[in-house]
Parts: structure tokens; C-alpha cells; sequence
């Protein structure tokens, strides 16, 4: 008797352990991006063990900032279940318009006023995406298709076209600012920049207004379901004037953090690296029809695509095939969330 009920106890136990293992996966589908990530770093780091450097480490945060202050952003307006497509001509612009004005008119301008005044841009031009939206009533996807062809045209045709390879030296010396530095036994310099705490100070904050303010339920309600939001008196007009207008913001900085990183202001710049960031939100457990998601899983999502993006040729993989993986993964995580979904 006594052994039939060890087995009963353990048989319980073993089922208990599944299910609360099933019920944490399905709850948080990041941890399925974290496996992934796990998964891809064993695989790189067995095939080449340069890959297991500090300096490679350094290089990843510093490539995931910019695309990680991108990727909050969409973050949070998908979470009201919209999308945006335009932040990558707000950032150009932003970036590539305040690097004009302080060359040409305030060399010795702080760099705080130079961020706010890019911020300031990105915000004003993420404020008309959303007056936009909610005035037309039209799906997010098409306006903001509609602004990025606007923004970049004007960039073009108003501002300019040359590249700016003479910052100011206050510019070019925040983008050599580190937080740590050091010389490897191969004589190489390692350093990580003082600018991904701006990354680190923008998921502390949009995980704070999500989870934590009013505006935050309002955008998961009114993605999780709009008429339902209505109902129940949420403000939308108000919710897509805030998630365009601070997206905005975040690309304003974005930008100007990729100019003082790369040491020049091209126009032509970020083209392109919209499908990067959709993706790493929809990796990081959001979907795209809105109502959920994580600023830690987003993170997650950016690393992942920044590992992709920048390590897999360090095991051989050619860099066509990245494009190939990223699809791959967001099929096998779509795929997931599905199965998920149904359960």
C-alpha cells in the first residue's frame, strides 16, 4: 500500500511539475526567446570561441541599443493594437535636421538640450502620426506608411542630402564615453559606451507606465479589444496621441544616439531596419493584433535579432542566410503562440 502510494504521490508530483511548467511557458512566451537565445549562443560559442569574449558582449549591447529604444516604442503600440511603420523616418529626421542646426548654428550646445531637441522633434512628429490615426480612423499601418514617405520626402527635399562628417565635439566625444574599457591579450580594445544606460532608463520607464499608471491599462485594453475599452470609458484619443507622440520621442533619441555612435549624420540612414524591430517585438511574445506583451520580452526579442544580425557569421553562417533564420524563428514562434492560444 505504502508503495502504491509513493507512486501515486510521485506520479502526481511529476504532473504537477509538467503543468506548472506548461502554465509558465504558456504564460510567458519570452521564455521561448530566451531558449532561443540560449540556443543560438551554445551553438556560435562551440563553433567559434571568439564568441565567448567580453568584447563580443560589448559590441552586442552597443548594437542593440538603437534598435532597442526603436523596438519599445512599436512595443507599446502594439500593445494598444496598432502599428507603426513611420519611426524610422521620424528618427531620420529628427536626427539628421538637430545635427544641422547645432553644426551650423550651436557647436558648443550640452548634450542634454541636444537630445531634448531631438526628442522634442520626434515627439512632435509622432504627436501628428497620432492625431492622424484617431482623426481619419483609418489603420495605423496605412498612415503611417503613408507619414514615412512624407517624413523621409521632406528630409530629402527641405533639409538635405549630404552627410555630416564633422560633428561637434561634444558630440563625437559622448559616443566615446564608457562605462567600461579594457585591452585584450590580443592587443584589441574593448569598451562598452556609456549610452546603452539611455536603453537601460527607457525599459525601466515604458515597463513603469505600462504596468503601473492608468494610460498603461488603457493601451492593453484598448488592444485587447476597442469597442470593449470604449465601453468601459477609456480615453482613446488621448492613448493614441500618447503612444505615437512618445514613440516618436524614443526615436528622436535613437537617432540622435546612432549619429554621436557612428560619428557622422547620414539621411539616408535606418532604412530599412523596420522589419529588425517588428520582429523583435513579435520574438518577444507580443502579438501583432495587440492587448499583450513585455518590456522584458521585447528586450529579449532584440537581442535575439541582434545576435542574428551580428554573430551568426562568426560560425560560418553566411550573412544572406540572416534574414532566412529571422523569418524562420518568427514562424516557429507564431506557430507557438498559436498552439498556445488554443490550449
Amino acid at each position: 500500500m505504502s508503495c502504491a502510494n509513493s507512486l501515486s504521490v510521485d506520479g502526481g508530483g511529476e504532473f504537477t511539475f509538467r503543468s506548472r511548467v506548461k502554465k509558465r511557458l504558456d504564460n510567458r512566451p519570452e521564455l521561448f526567446t530566451l531558449f532561443l537565445i540560449v540556443a543560438l549562443s551554445v551553438f556560435v560559442g562551440s563553433v567559434n570561441r571568439d564568441f565567448l569574449q567580453v568584447s563580443t558582449f560589448f559590441d552586442l549591447a552597443r548594437s542593440s541599443t538603437v534598435i532597442g529604444l526603436f523596438a519599445l516604442g512599436v512595443f507599446v503600440i502594439l500593445a494598444a493594437g496598432g502599428i507603426d511603420l513611420s519611426f524610422t523616418a521620424i528618427a531620420a529626421l529628427s536626427m539628421y535636421s538637430v545635427t544641422k542646426l547645432v553644426v551650423s548654428y550651436f557647436p558648443e550646445a550640452p548634450m542634454l538640450l541636444v537630445f531634448l531637441a531631438a526628442a522634442s522633434g520626434g515627439a512632435l512628429l509622432g504627436l501628428i502620426n497620432g492625431l492622424l490615426v484617431h482623426g481619419l480612423k483609418a489603420p495605423s499601418m496605412i498612415v503611417t506608411i503613408g507619414t514615412q514617405y512624407l517624413f523621409r520626402g521632406f528630409l530629402l527635399s527641405f533639409v538635405g542630402t549630404v552627410w555630416v562628417l564633422s560633428l561637434p565635439d561634444k558630440m563625437e566625444a559622448f559616443g566615446k564615453i564608457a562605462l567600461f574599457s579594457f585591452v585584450s591579450k590580443q592587443g584589441t580594445h574593448a569598451m562598452l559606451p556609456a549610452f546603452v544606460l539611455i536603453l537601460v532608463f527607457a525599459s525601466l520607464l515604458t515597463w513603469w507606465i505600462l504596468n503601473r499608471t492608468l494610460i498603461g491599462k488603457a493601451i492593453f485594453a484598448i488592444g485587447g479589444s476597442l469597442p470593449i475599452a470604449e465601453r468601459l470609458g477609456y480615453n482613446v484619443r488621448a492613448v493614441h496621441i500618447f503612444i505615437f507622440t512618445y514613440t516618436g520621442a524614443l526615436a528622436g533619441i535613437a537617432g540622435m544616439i546612432h549619429v554621436c555612435s557612428n560619428r557622422l549624420a547620414n539621411p539616408f540612414d535606418l532604412v530599412g531596419s523596420e522589419i529588425d524591430v517588428i520582429a523583435a517585438v513579435v520574438l518577444g511574445g507580443a502579438r501583432i493584433t495587440g492587448g499583450t506583451g513585455t518590456v522584458p520580452g521585447t528586450l529579449l526579442g532584440v537581442v535575439l535579432v541582434v545576435l542574428i544580425n551580428n554573430v551568426l557569421i562568426m560560425a560560418g553562417v553566411p550573412s544572406t542566410w540572416q534574414r532566412v533564420i529571422v523569418g524562420a524563428f518568427i514562424l516557429l514562434a507564431g506557430a507557438l503562440f498559436l498552439l498556445r492560444r488554443k490550449r
